[in-house]
């Protein structure tokens, strides 16, 4: 009974972190152009732009990677927790894992991109398709991490 408990308490939390990462790159996207204004555009787009659509995929990719960065944070954490307790050379290689595509991440997150003054144009669903793929992926091994 105590294991299900902690179980759910580790469920609600990560649950908590995904919403509370959504919000904050919801809000960081609908006030970014006034606070930031590396976020505007520096070079002309290509023929045949549309820029509603660079702006639709631009937001979603921006909301799976920071949901991606929460979740590789939480992995990350779950692993350290686990190497912890098993000294398991296997749980270094997944803490490696972790960082690398934590950091991966970090470095391509539209957010901190824009920052610097760089923008993707003309990539339509392929901007954020491999994120939503990745995100996937990452759910399943926190599902995994979690149920074993």
């Amino acid at each position: 009974m105590e294991k299900q408990m902690d179980n759910r308490l580790k469920i609600g939390i990560i649950i908590t972190i995904l919403v509370v990462a959504v919000i904050v790159a919801t809000l960081w996207l609908l006030l970014r152009q006034p606070l930031f204004p590396s976020f505007q555009q520096r070079r002309l787009p290509p023929p045949g732009f549309v820029a509603g659509d660079f702006e639709f995929f631009y937001a979603v990719n921006t909301i799976i990677s920071t949901v991606n960065i929460a979740l590789l944070l939480v992995l990350v954490v779950l692993y350290v927790n686990i190497y912890a307790k098993t000294r398991s050379a296997f749980t270094v290689g997944l803490i490696i894992f972790g960082v690398v595509f934590l950091v991966k991440d970090l470095t391509s997150n539209p957010l901190v991109t824009s920052l610097y003054g760089f923008r993707a144009y003309g990539l339509g669903p392929f901007e954020f398709l491999p994120g939503l793929f990745e995100f996937v992926a990452l759910s399943v091994l926190l599902y995994l991490s979690i149920r074993y």
